[in-house]
Order: C-alpha cells, then sequence, then structure tokens
C-alpha cells in the first residue's frame, strides 16, 4: 500500500558540500538563500549520514542501498572504470520505474561505464551506462570534473563526437599520446595550477587525472558545466510534464568539486574565492530549478531530497587558494575532519527533506543514512522489494517525512582506507585502522588510529574527548556490532 506518495521526487546531490557550508546550517560566510529556502517547506536532518567520506561508495549506496563494503570494487574509481554496478541488480530508479515513474540522471556518475571485458570504446555506443541501471534519460559526465575524459555522455554516445577525431584515454603512468599537451611538457597552457597529482593532460587550461587525446569538438568548457547541467535537468522535467508522467530525478552537481571554475556572472562573488562562488553558483541552480518547478505548477507535488556525498575540503589538488581564502569559514560546521576522514566531518552531511505537503517541518535530529533512500521510496510506492535487494537499506519513510523523530537504531559509514564508523544513538565508534593520522596534502585529520576511539555526539559534537577507555563495554559492543553487519546484510 503506498504511503500518499509525492507524484514526484528529485534527489540533488552535491559533491563535496560540507555540514557547514550552508546558511540553514549555520554558515554565514556564502549565500545559499534557495537551498535555504527548502528548508522553509520541509524538514532540515541534523544526523544524516553518507555511507562514505569519498563520493564512489556514496553514490553506489544511494543507488543499490548496499554499503559499500559489499562490493570490493566500490572506491574512487578512474574515469576509464568499468560499471561497478552488477548486472542485474535491483537499483532505486528501477523501483520508480516499477511505479511507473519516468526516471531520469543529469550529473555526475562516477560509477564506472561498461562491462569491462575490454576497454571503453568512447567512439561507439557504450554500454552498462545509466539507461543499464534503471534510468530512462541519462545525461552525465563519465567520472569526476578533474579526470578525463572530459565529455558529455548523452544516453550511449558521447554528445558532439566528431568520427574524424576520436578520443583515446589512458591511465597509465606515462603519457602514451606524444602529442598531446601535458601538465609537465607544456606549463604554459595552464590557468590553474597544481597543488597535488592533477598533472597528466590539459584540458581547457587545466592539468587532470589521466590522458586523453582526440575529441576536441566534445570536450566540455568548465565555466558551463552548471549550466548545461541544469538545462538538462529542466527539459527533463518539462518531457514529463508534457507526457503527464510522474519523475523521479537525480541531479548530480559537479559543485563543489575541484577544479573550481565558476561561470562568468559568480566569479568573484563571494569573499572565499572560487570555492565559495561555485557554492553561490550551485545555490542559484536550486533556485532555477525550484522556481521552474512552480512555473510549471508542479511543485506542490515535487519531493526534493537535497544533500551531498562526503564532507567538505578545501585543497584537493589545485593552487585556487581555497585556504587563505576561507577565513572564518567553517565548511565542516562544529564537526571534526572533513573529505576522506572517519571523524563525522567527513560522512555526516547536509540533508534537507523538502515537500510541500508535509506535515512536519523544522529540525529533526532522527538517525538516517543515504543508504535508507532505496527502501524508503520503495515503501511509499508500496513496490515490494526481493530478499536480495538494497540489503543495507531501511524504510526511514517515516523519519524522511517527520514522523519519525528517531530514525534508525544504528548506522555504518567508512572512510576513504574503508576503516569503520559505527554511529548508535549518542555515540559515535572509530574502529581501529591502519594509516596516517593525517592528509598533509588536504590538510586534514583522518580520525585513522590503531586505537579505538569513542564520542558521546550530545556533549561533544567536535569529537576531541576520545572516551574508549572510559567505557570499555561500549566499545566491545559497538566493535561486535559492526562485525555483525559485515558478516550478514541487516534486516530491513
Amino acid at each position: 500500500m503506498a504511503k500518499s506518495p509525492a507524484h514526484n521526487v528529485i534527489i540533488i546531490y552535491a559533491d563535496d558540500l560540507g555540514y557547514g557550508d550552508l546558511g540553514c546550517y549555520g554558515g554565514r560566510k556564502i549565500p545559499t538563500p534557495h537551498v535555504d529556502r527548502l528548508c522553509e517547506s520541509g524538514i532540515r536532518f541534523t544526523n544524516a549520514y553518507a555511507t562514505s567520506a569519498v563520493c564512489t561508495p556514496s553514490r553506489y549506496s544511494i543507488l543499490t542501498g548496499r554499503y559499500p563494503f559489499r562490493n570490493n570494487q566500490a572506491h574512487i574509481l578512474p574515469g576509464n572504470a568499468a560499471c561497478i554496478i552488477e548486472p542485474g541488480l535491483d537499483t532505486l530508479p528501477k523501483a520508480f520505474q516499477r511505479a511507473g515513474y519516468r526516471t531520469g540522471i543529469v550529473g555526475k556518475w562516477h560509477l564506472g561505464l561498461g562491462d569491462g571485458t575490454g576497454p571503453i570504446d568512447w567512439n561507439r555506443d557504450i554500454g552498462m551506462t545509466p539507461l543499464d541501471m534503471g534510468f530512462d534519460e541519462s545525461f552525465i559526465f563519465p567520472a569526476t570534473a578533474d579526470r578525463v575524459p572530459c565529455v558529455y555522455l548523452d544516453g550511449r554516445r558521447v554528445q558532439n563526437l566528431d568520427p574524424e577525431d576520436p578520443i583515446e584515454v589512458s591511465y597509465e603512468a606515462k603519457c602514451p599520446f606524444e602529442e598531446i599537451p601535458t601538465y609537465r611538457k607544456n606549463p604554459e597552457l595552464l590557468q590553474m595550477k597544481s597543488s597535488c597529482g592533477h598533472n597528466m593532460s590539459i584540458v581547457n587550461g587545466i592539468g587532470r587525472i589521466g590522458y586523453m587525446r582526440g575529441g576536441k569538438k566534445a570536450l566540455w568548457k568548465d565555466e558551463e558545466l552548471a549550466e548545461t547541467f541544469l538545462n538538462r535537468a529542466l527539459q527533463f522535467v518539462d518531457g514529463c510534464k508534457e507526457q503527464e508522467k510522474p519523475f523521479f530525478l537525480y541531479y548530480a552537481l559537479h559543485q563543489p568539486h575541484v577544479p573550481r571554475v565558476p561561470s562568468a556572472a559568480f566569479r568573484g562573488i563571494t569573499r572565499l574565492g572560487p570555492r565559495g562562488d561555485v557554492i553561490a553558483e550551485l545555490d542559484w541552480c536550486v533556485g532555477q530549478l525550484t522556481e521552474h518547478l512552480e512555473k510549471l505548477g508542479i511543485r506542490e507535488d515535487t519531493m526534493i531530497i537535497f544533500s551531498s556525498d562526503n564532507g567538505p575540503v578545501l585543497d584537493d589538488g589545485y593552487q585556487d587558494r581555497a585556504y587563505e581564502l576561507n577565513g572564518t569559514h567553517r565548511p565542516a560546521g562544529p564537526l571534526r575532519g572533513g573529505k576522506y576522514s572517519k571523524y563525522d566531518g567527513g560522512t555526516r552531511i547536509p540533508f534537507i527533506v523538502s515537500y510541500p505537503g508535509l506535515k512536519h517541518r523544522g529540525v529533526s535530529q532522527a538517525l538516517i543514512s543515504q543508504v535508507d533512500l532505496f527502501a524508503s521510496f520503495a515503501g511509499m510506492l508500496g513496490v515490494p522489494l526481493a530478499e536480495d535487494a538494497a540489503v543495507d537499506s531501511q524504510d526511514m519513510y517515516a523519519a524522511l517525512t517527520g514522523d519519525d523523530p528517531v530514525g534508525r537504531k544504528d548506522l555504518l559509514a567508512e572512510d576513504i582506507g574503508c576503516g569503520k564508523l559505527l554511529r548508535q544513538g549518542s555515540w559515535a565508534y572509530l574502529s581501529p585502522s591502519e594509516g596516517t593520522p593525517f592528509m598533509p596534502d588536504t590538510r586534514i585529520e583522518t580520525g585513522v588510529s590503531r586505537d579505538p576511539m569513542l564520542f558521546n555526539m550530545d556533549y561533544d559534537i567536535g569529537q576531541r574527548e576520545n572516551v574508549a577507555w572510559d567505557f570499555p563495554e561500549v566499545v566491545e559492543e559497538m566493535e561486535q556490532r559492526i562485525q555483525e553487519i559485515m558478516r550478514r546484510p541487516q534486516n530491513r
């Protein structure tokens, strides 16, 4: 039985946006009026988590309802990786399709393409794209803005590709294409310098990860990415309106991931440099989308989920003065750590549910995970799930709509090295793992330690006082719970 569903559902998924980057979460240095306005007709969650402190694993979870550790390929992928969503696996968009919705994805993908039996041929139809994962329409870039190939994929084909200028992509350590401009060979072409990595192909004056030859007419322009994706999102909405079809849209923004290149209209709009500018641009995109829904007369029938794939980072490989210009702004708000980290700054993210039909509005402290969106919307739609579908996803629709103020009993998340964090009630437990406690390139504390760490989040949201030695029984119970979750899927 469907739970009085919203007619349409949109997930707006930011990239590397922190808990403290938005006005509605306490940020005061970057104007975000349009995202803030979502809270006026919705709920702002303070205990919402991504499943990982980096992008690919979080995106895998949101679409499959599975924790990343259940797929050993769910790590940050190169731009020529094979698709890591297993053939035949049920997905969130497939659930919407079964309910009669039209489904679309616009923006960042970063879950791989093709079946892995051979290299991706970027000059022909590509298999294992979002069209094979339950999306009726797909307009994406393959990986991230700092990785080649720097092209749009419209359905199965690279957009604007000239057959006389075929694309070749390589992630080998040494460049196999002698004639292309590269970071070290052609520094005079650079408009933005690297602080770490990003020193292979030069595309649009920016060093990238990986090497790319050909496809000159197909290359995106970085300053046009935001508006290009926005326009395709609006086109998708228009098409569904014309067909009188309910829709599910996964609008995966590329901001504020590096390289940060705002359009001319947003360049210098904040005092925080390119990172602040692209967040303001992101906010404008959200405003344009919501205003378009209102213009079409369907905002009242549309639930919007706004969130981010992981926590924030300032210097993530380019010299854009993010640290120097950041001032007193705190991208992670009161949280410790950031992107890559096991501390809450890595996985505790902004999460807003906005729907004019909600009975409850305001702030919710319910504990929820992005992995729960699959089972929650399946429950909303009255769509049954197979036993092996969305195995870690729990139906939290009552929490999403404010009827349940508690949410989950516990949830699991992980850092870049797959070290585990368990959140359970007031406790946050960081399981011991190997690695460095500090990432010098990004200047982020990782939360990695050979010792267990336990924090009471009611009193220590900044995770400054490790009380593991004071509560050994809690540490033991939470470590056992992590092992239990990893041994077998959770019960929905």
